[in-house]
């Protein structure tokens, strides 16, 4: 797919240039001076953490290299809800201003914290993020990502704040009415997960409302693993640059790490987090530019320093200097979750794969679900794709459709599975974070 003429972006900026640009070496030392702030603020103040250290038989005064890190134990999401709710803050409760949690819809939510401080670096490392994607304070931004529990729309938006931007916090949902304020507003930016962005791009164009009469230049997108075929599937009928941001909440949330305007890696602010690719079944560390497991220390975090954190992401780090002058180390586009890789009979598969190669098909619309079940004690996959519009929609012309995306599948990622073809509008769309595996194998026999 050919990508548009986008709306030009002002010239590239940095929200803090002495931090985004420091050198390698003074880097370093920065990172290695605040490690030993943050495993010393957990193992005096968390005790599940002091016991960790004691089962691996190390402390914080054994830390004398980054490289060190290694001798310490990872923390994952069942720490979080072992200890559920308060239990891994290292700070009083009083000092703790604000809580988010996840869904816990596989169990307890993972509840955490932040201090007055923790709130303020957010939002400072968010204008960071913005600011790198192209947004400055003349813009107008428009907050799409849900606000509540989930950190997505608070980070934003704060950050926007941070950034002295306009901000419209819309939240997600009633995609009509975003549509027409986006329009009638004059939003610049655009803050949402990709597959969302996908619907109000849908929904703009059965409005009549073409994308010149959008003045979106920029979207943040993030949340949700994306491919290089939905970026070119958004700029094209969004007419906007999209920028992939990341984040979790056990870390921060949403501004960890973002692309620039180059579009070439996202720069993970390293002078507040520590970054380590593993190999996700040894634990053994890396090298760089290795494709691994993304493990994340936070340095500066108050409420909730997390050690050697498994995001369970799928990336690399690459360390050679960028277009924009940042000095930080960069993560390639995720490329799944290693707890997302489905094994369909004896083939390795994630998701964006399968996104990867639909996005963009000819007479497929972008949206997609994939349904697993068990068929005679054997996994089954089937692929739900979506007819384009303009497509005739005949039972015949449906099973052709179905036929090539199976062969396009087959022949790119190896797996034969089922392809449904479906009429416009039947595939689940999306308000947040698409459910893209719906995963029915403990249901079906």
């Amino acid at each position: 797919m050919n990508r548009p003429a986008l709306r030009p972006a002002p010239v590239a900026a940095l929200f803090d240039p002495a931090a985004e640009t420091m050198p390698r070496a003074e880097l370093a030392a920065l990172q290695l001076a605040r490690l030993k702030t943050t495993l010393t603020r957990a193992y005096e103040n968390v005790p599940h953490m002091r016991r960790r250290f004691a089962e691996h038989g190390v402390g914080p005064d054994d830390l004398k290299t980054l490289a060190d890190i290694r001798h310490f134990p990872f923390t994952g999401k069942a720490d979080l809800r072992d200890n559920y709710p308060f239990g891994m803050f290292a700070v009083p409760r009083e000092d703790v201003v604000r809580v988010h949690a996840s869904s816990g819809t596989t169990g307890k939510p993972t509840v955490v914290g932040y201090t007055a401080d923790d709130i303020a670096l957010w939002a400072d490392l968010m204008a960071r993020c913005l600011t790198a994607a192209g947004a400055t304070r003349h813009d107008i931004v428009h907050v799409a990502y849900g606000y509540g529990l989930f950190t997505g729309g608070l980070g934003a938006h704060y950050g926007a704040e941070r950034l002295g931007a306009m901000v419209v916090p819309v939240s997600g949902g009633m995609t009509e009415r975003q549509v027409t304020l986006m329009r009638d507003f004059g939003a610049n930016v655009l803050c949402c997960t990709p597959s969302y962005a996908l619907n109000i791009a849908e929904v703009a164009e059965q409005s009549g409302i073409r994308r010149d009469a959008l003045k979106l230049r920029t979207g943040v997108f993030g949340a949700e693993p994306w491919s290089e075929q939905m970026r070119s599937e958004l700029e094209t009928r969004l007419g906007l640059q999209a920028i992939d941001i990341y984040g979790l909440s056990e870390i921060l949330g949403p501004g960890v790490a973002c692309e620039c305007t180059a579009q070439a890696g996202l720069h993970g602010w390293e002078d507040h987090f520590l970054f380590e690719i593993v190999d996700p079944k040894t634990l053994e560390p890396l090298p760089m530019g290795a494709t691994g497991e993304l493990v994340i220390t936070t340095l500066t975090k108050q409420a909730l320093p997390m050690v050697r954190y498994r995001t369970r992401d799928i990336t690399r780090l690459v360390d050679e200097p960028c277009a924009c002058g940042r000095s930080h180390v960069r993560i390639m586009r995720v490329t799944g979750r290693d707890d997302d890789m489905m094994i369909i009979r004896g083939v390795n598969v994630y998701p964006s794969q399968v996104e990867a190669v639909l996005v963009g098909l000819p007479g497929i619309a972008p949206h997609y679900q994939i349904v697993l079940t068990r068929r005679n004690a054997l996994d089954h996959m089937a692929v739900e794709v979506e007819v384009a519009p303009d497509v005739a929609q005949d039972d015949a012309t449906l099973a052709r459709i179905g036929h090539e995306v199976q062969h396009r599948i087959k022949s790119t990622i190896g797996i034969t599975c089922e392809i449904v073809a479906k009429r416009p509008g039947e595939v689940p769309r999306s308000q947040g974070k698409a459910v893209r595996v719906k995963d029915q194998r403990h249901v079906s026999e």
